[in-house]
């Protein structure tokens, strides 16, 4: 985009030269005043033929030679570059791209997913159908094509880059997928985003065996490997295939909006000291609490007893719909 816009302030910078340098060649030649000199440019550039604005003297009417031939040989020179500019087009992607970083400016709490690939793709999924902001960033032009056709909001460029991350919104940004190929481009990216955001929660690939330690060490607060995870799953379907089916159908189905959550309890909330049960209903409908963690604690209760107080600072699993969810927020967060 930058060289786009160097090549348009160019096409402008060039037009202007020449117009000022045909305003004060007529107004130190000709003596003329500067708005005269700047009309008789103008007629001159466009070739209009409406006559000259004050009799010109020999130097003056050899001076309207040169900038007939070079000025309008340098307009002739801008207006071809700008229609291919036009026909080519570079200036709709100008635009697209001016479109894409003004929405960008915009995002906040949001994802950045690093990579386009096929690793990408059910993070994309599923941000998507929950209802959460979130921008790819990749280079392939396939993939980028592929992604801007399902309308996803696609950074093309070199994640490896920090600026890149700075144009994603890195520090407004909640959470970073880090998705490459290559375990070393995972833990680069992973030593930036934490060093550009230390707040940010990371979640970052391991392609490759023994590299968790690394990943973990960078920055990561979690480490996925595909092969591991695929190897659960082949055996979670021999043996439990319901629990799976169950998740599937939860997860997969297009008109389902069930979904596992986390949410914490705020320190200043009106249910702080309550008990678990103030937050069901009594017609059932609302999210089921399945486990708590305390503030401080790695340890989760399952299914905790309905008498336990509620704390600030605890973490909710809970398993409901996206209104659900939602609805349940909203009580915590009312004082």
């Amino acid at each position: 985009m930058i060289e786009i816009e160097k090549r348009l302030l160019g096409m402008v910078a060039m037009l202007a030269g020449i117009i000022l340098t045909g305003t004060l060649g007529y107004h130190f030649i000709e003596r003329w005043p500067l708005f005269d000199s700047l009309y008789m440019t103008i007629i001159t550039l466009t070739t209009v033929g409406y006559g000259e604005t004050h009799p010109l003297s020999t130097a003056g009417r050899a001076f309207t030679l040169g900038l007939l031939v070079f000025g309008v040989s340098t307009i002739a020179y801008g207006l071809s570059n700008f229609t291919a500019f036009i026909v080519e087009g570079e200036f709709s992607e100008l635009l697209r791209r001016r479109r894409m970083n003004a929405k960008l400016n915009e995002l906040s709490d949001h994802y950045i997913i690093c990579g386009g690939g096929a690793s990408a793709q059910p993070i994309i999924d599923e941000l998507r159908k929950t209802g959460h902001n979130f921008v790819v960033i990749e280079k392939d032009p396939e993939r980028i094509r592929h992604l801007r056709d399902a309308g996803v909001l696609v950074l093309e460029d070199d994640v490896t880059e920090d600026s890149v991350l700075e144009t994603a919104g890195i520090q407004r940004a909640k959470g970073l997928f880090s998705t490459l190929h290559d375990d070393r481009d995972n833990i680069f990216v992973t030593l930036t985003a934490r060093e550009l955001n230390p707040k940010l929660r990371i979640v970052a690939r391991e392609q490759g065996v023994a590299r968790q330690s690394k990943l973990k060490r960078s920055g990561a607060d979690a480490v996925v490997n595909p092969g591991f995870i695929g190897g659960l799953r082949m055996t979670s379907e021999m043996i439990r295939p319901a629990a799976v089916g169950f998740l599937d159908a939860m997860i997969r189905d297009k008109n389902s909006t069930v979904r596992f959550e986390e949410i914490q309890v705020p320190e200043q909330c009106s249910l702080n000291g309550q008990a678990i049960q103030k937050l069901n209903k009594p017609e059932g409908d609302a999210a089921l609490v399945l486990a708590v963690r305390a503030r401080d604690s790695e340890r989760f209760e399952i299914n905790p007893h309905q008498t336990r107080k509620l704390q600030g600072g605890d973490v909710l699993v809970v398993l409901g719909s996206l209104d659900h969810l939602e609805e349940l927020r909203k009580t915590l967060r009312a004082n």
